[in-house]
């Protein structure tokens, strides 16, 4: 079973975030111009939380606020579920399912380092069967090294 860091290594640690004083409506924006799901919040280059279409979904307009008056800041999570990079898929996706979440943030040393969905998680499993199903193809047909 592959680990976060495999997840990492082949889709790199770039982290797009937001500022906690931002507009809610300015985070959509990124996040349509990034095609992603969630952004981490940085606060003056320290982690401060995370902002996903569930939480505007949620607190913005369930509650009948406006996105162009609501800051980040006012809705965002402040303290997600994270993960490490040794952890394993079954453990993120065991996380992902108890707590009703599809994104987390990955930290090393207490150092943000990256994010991951559960796009990211489901492809490197299919990935990974697909690999063990060649390889028993291989074996099963003497085509093995």
């Amino acid at each position: 079973m592959g680990t976060v860091r495999h997840i990492l290594q082949k889709k790199g640690n770039k982290v797009i975030s937001v500022a906690p004083t931002s507009t809610v409506y300015s985070a959509l924006e990124t996040m349509v111009e990034q095609n992603v799901g969630a952004l981490i919040v940085m606060d003056n280059g320290k982690f401060a939380g995370m902002f996903t279409e569930r939480d505007y979904a949620r607190k913005v307009i369930l509650k009948g606020k406006a996105s162009r008056d609501t800051l980040v800041q006012e809705i965002m999570s402040e303290h997600p579920v994270t993960v490490t990079p040794d952890t394993t898929l079954e453990q993120c996706m065991k996380l992902m399912t108890q707590k009703y979440i599809r994104h987390l943030p990955v930290f090393d040393n207490q150092e943000l380092i990256g994010l991951v969905s559960i796009g990211d998680i489901v492809k490197c499993m299919m990935d990974e069967q697909k690999c063990i199903i060649e390889d028993l193809e291989h074996y099963i047909t003497g085509h093995h090294e």
